[in-house]
């Protein structure tokens, strides 16, 4: 394991499996992530607007460098069609070297 402190995982949710791998595809293709992956078929409840919901979404999980994090977000907030999308950064303090090699030349444009 390599201690680091520049990488990043986001969430995001799509509303559907044509939105998520559109999101996916836009910000491999900008080098914003080096990896995207699609968890179809989750169930998300949660309060809106004052009322309990529920629907059926896919969960994109972005690997990233803390460094295109503000590109991502501006790519994925312009193309999202939600009033109020899921972009949720959590750091990553720690990963396989081999791995995080790979991930920080994957994000370079």
């Amino acid at each position: 394991m390599k201690a680091t402190t520049q990488f990043a995982v986001v969430l995001v949710t799509a509303p559907d499996l044509k939105t998520a791998r559109r999101l996916a595809r836009s910000a491999l293709r900008a080098r914003l992530v080096a990896c995207a992956n699609l968890v179809s078929r989750i169930e998300s409840h949660y309060w809106w607007r004052g009322k309990l919901e529920s629907s059926a979404e896919v969960l994109i999980v972005f690997k990233t460098a803390r460094a295109r994090l503000a590109a991502l977000e501006k790519r994925v907030l312009a193309a999202h069609p939600y009033d109020t999308p899921e972009f949720v950064v959590l750091p990553v303090r720690s990963g396989a070297a081999k791995y995080l090699k790979w991930l920080g030349e994957s994000v370079r444009g």
